[in-house]
């Protein structure tokens, strides 16, 4: 049985991958620091259980479980974390979370546990896992099918028509990801499951990876209903869930299968033409980072942290900090200090507010450190600035006389 540990704390999942070696050695247990990393190790082995920290890089656990379920329904879940919240083990239980388990974790709890999946796993149907493992391989054939016939490639000798019937009319839908990382298998993932649910909810259809950057789905949707709804919803939820950028494009109501490829083209065409428009400088990813910029100068006073300012902005904060510091030239937390340094050393000049006032005004709440920020910057304390500007500004009484 495959075991997949989850968890962004090295110490962490080696301890439980140690532990479980050792009370279950035929067990093969794999490792993952980061919600990307287990959604390529799902998908290059069968796993059986996967146990996730809920706090990881990328994607919460509980959202990554959350959104996994329908493509692993197999899958026994459990939560890992450091947080006794009920609210996290409610969500935890609402999603299928076979346990709940707060760190550190005992080796007697692990054991038990373990144990209880395992007979679990075993008494599981095999007639429906059979079952499973053939609808799975339809849906993949299926899939395959419509990725050469969106491509315009010839399918052989495979008889379509079954196929094709149940798409007397359709909807193609895309969404190109803007991202500048070289892996988007996250990203792939989420926008293909997110499709995949909405489409199980409002119609029939498939989604396919088209290439690195673009997935392509197919929608059939009863006679009457438009895709305005299931747009809607896929905005929503890929705005939620992703953290780069992505347009989200679709088709008119299509009837010839034969017509795909030109459409998608179409698709793509009108993808880069809505990237040109922006220009070659302003894409989403430097929209972005404007209204970043924006909304620091208007909450100088206030937390700014990294991640507070890449929430806003809907983005990854690790690629806001990249795409921060591409448009600035600067490191973000050097232009935060710069920007407020320098509104600090207006009020010293222009104002009569005490020290405390003006450190509070520029977002520290601590005017000790306002003070060793402002002298390592400055080589001088906010005191010894305004005195010293205050006297310079003064006329040379010999100039008066």
């Amino acid at each position: 049985m495959n075991i997949l540990i989850a968890d962004d704390e090295r110490v962490i999942r080696e301890g439980i991958k140690r532990t479980i070696q050792q009370i279950s050695p035929d067990h093969r247990v794999v490792v993952a620091a980061s919600t990307e990393e287990a959604v390529r190790l799902m998908e290059e082995q069968q796993i059986q259980i996967v146990l996730t920290d809920i706090l990881m890089p990328g994607m919460n656990g509980l959202e990554f479980m959350r959104i996994s379920r329908r493509r692993y329904p197999y899958v026994k879940w459990v939560v890992i974390s450091a947080h006794s919240e009920f609210a996290y083990a409610q969500e935890a239980v609402r999603l299928g979370a076979r346990d709940y388990l707060l760190k550190p974790i005992g080796k007697s709890r692990l054991q038990e546990l373990i144990a209880d999946l395992t007979l679990e796993i075993e008494q599981d149907n095999q007639l429906s896992q059979a079952g499973a493992r053939l609808k799975t391989s339809l849906k993949y054939l299926r899939e395959g099918v419509f990725q050469r016939l969106a491509r315009g490639l010839d399918v052989g000798n495979l008889d379509i028509g079954p196929f094709i019937a149940d798409y007397s009319s359709f909807y193609l839908v895309m969404v190109q990801l803007n991202a500048v990382r070289q892996s988007v298998t996250l990203e792939h993932f989420i926008v293909e499951n997110v499709l995949s649910e909405l489409i199980e909810g409002h119609g029939c259809g498939v989604v396919v990876s088209y290439d690195r950057q673009s997935l392509l789905a197919l929608l059939s949707l009863p006679e009457g209903a438009g895709i305005e709804p299931f747009r809607q919803e896929a905005q929503v939820h890929l705005k939620h869930y992703l953290k780069v950028p992505f347009q989200l494009l679709h088709s008119g109501l299509c009837f010839d299968f034969k017509t795909v490829p030109q459409v998608v083209n179409g698709l793509r065409e009108t993808s880069a033409a809505q990237a040109c428009e922006a220009g070659p400088h302003t894409g989403s990813g430097e929209k972005a980072i404007n209204v970043a910029l924006q909304y620091i100068k208007e909450h100088c006073y206030e937390d700014l942290s990294l991640e507070k300012i890449a929430s806003v902005v809907f983005l990854n904060p690790a690629y806001f900090s990249q795409l921060f510091k591409q448009k600035t030239g600067q490191g973000y937390k050097e232009y935060v200090t710069t920007l407020r340094l320098a509104q600090a050393k207006l009020l010293l000049l222009h104002s009569r507010l005490k020290l405390a006032d003006i450190a509070e005004q520029v977002g520290y709440q601590d005017m000790r450190h306002f003070t060793q920020m402002f002298r390592k910057r400055f080589k001088l304390t906010p005191t010894e600035y305004r005195q010293q500007h205050t006297i310079s500004a003064l006329p040379a009484r010999g100039k008066e006389e």
